[in-house]
């Protein structure tokens, strides 16, 4: 059955304020019931009897006494029993109202459980109840998320520490080639060289990716905004991909606007374009272009980076910017790296007050980074 939402705890106050109003009313009915009684002949004539019989008088001394002590002193005892009866109503009111606040407490109890369930509370405690459901989905989710990420980074640790083997072994397989075979001929000794060289290269990134992952544990991020030329940046940015883009031949196509300039951090935002194009070359056909260009819109400008390759599956784009993820699941990790460059990319994007998205189908796969203008 589907409760109707009223904000503002409407039911609750409407609870409370019908018990407060039914104590008053009480204890108003009572009040009248004592005047009634004492002023007629029924309460005042059972006073006087139980007078005689406690001490042993005749009736007319027990209603001299009755007229003396009740009816000469009514203002007060009508206040004595109006704060008793005041008291007693008060105290099944806050037995009442109690009831909320252990719910509440019930619930958060609820939330520090491992394996709870839905939190149910009165129907006028709705919303307290749709509050605390959120927290608790709320928290499991960040529990999962947690958990998820701590088996990825495992993972990729795990898988990090097998990949450096193999460079490693093969660095020592050909220097001991070198050193036992000194007469080697020239050729096959330069050979064996650039083969070790390129081992060593690759075992640096591997242990590179090993400190990617120890920073992203311990850094804070901390923005030093300042005039930024977005333009110069992105151009500088692709000349530095230079040497990897011709690796791959590939291309950069460059359509943005010229002296567009925002307000931000120059060395965080040169890592997010750095980790987008990076990962743009890592999984573009070769050969093809990556194009870059900009728009701008009212109060905010958007770059956006486009490459041709294989299309990600809409699942797995919803999970590239999370970290420790990567898109090659078989594990070429000439391809890619840890696994934290669009995650980082996207909490930096989100530090400056943007945000940044992928999109991607029929093999063309773009990011959009949208940035205000004015920090």
């Amino acid at each position: 059955m589907i409760r109707k939402k009223k904000s503002g705890y409407t039911r609750l106050k409407t609870r409370i304020f019908l018990q407060l109003c039914l104590m008053a009313l009480g204890t108003i009915f009572l009040i009248w019931a004592l005047y009634i009684g004492v002023f007629s002949g029924r309460l005042a004539e059972g006073a006087v009897n139980i007078i005689q019989r406690l001490f042993f008088l005749d009736y007319e001394q027990a209603l001299g006494l009755y007229n003396y002590y009740v009816r000469g002193n009514f203002d007060l005892i009508f206040w004595l029993v109006f704060a008793a009866l005041f008291l007693i109503m008060f105290r099944f009111a806050l037995s009442w109202f109690m009831r909320y606040f252990r719910q509440i407490d019930q619930g958060l109890d609820a939330l520090l459980q491992e394996d709870r369930g839905e939190i149910s509370m009165a129907p006028e405690m709705w919303e307290m109840e749709q509050k605390l459901n959120l927290v608790h989905h709320t928290l499991e989710k960040r529990k999962l998320e947690a958990q998820l990420s701590e088996q990825r980074k495992n993972d990729m640790v795990m898988y990090l520490a097998h990949d450096i083997r193999t460079p490693l072994t093969s660095v020592i397989g050909y220097l001991c080639l070198l050193e036992e075979a000194p007469d080697m001929p020239e050729e096959q000794r330069t050979k064996y060289v650039r083969i070790t060289l390129d081992k060593a290269y690759r075992l640096e990134h591997l242990v590179n990716e090993f400190f990617e992952i120890t920073r992203y544990n311990l850094q804070h991020i901390v923005l030093e905004k300042e005039d930024v030329n977005l333009s110069y940046l992105l151009v500088q940015m692709a000349d530095e991909f230079y040497p990897i883009l011709t690796d791959h031949a590939n291309k950069v196509e460059f359509q943005v606007e010229d002296n567009l300039h925002i307000y931000g951090d120059p060395d965080r935002l040169a890592r997010v374009f750095n980790n987008i194009l990076k990962n743009a070359v890592a999984y573009s056909f070769p050969g093809t272009v990556i194009r870059i260009w900009s728009e701008r819109f009212p109060g905010e400008v958007c770059v956006c980076f486009e490459n041709q390759g294989r299309t990600v599956p809409k699942h797995k784009l919803d999970a590239i910017f999370e970290k420790f993820y990567r898109l090659d699941e078989a594990r070429q990790t000439e391809s890619g790296g840890a696994g934290l460059g669009l995650a980082i990319a996207r909490e930096i994007v989100l530090l400056h007050g943007g945000r940044i998205t992928a999109q991607s189908e029929d093999n063309v796969t773009v990011f959009r980074v949208e940035l205000p203008l004015k920090g």
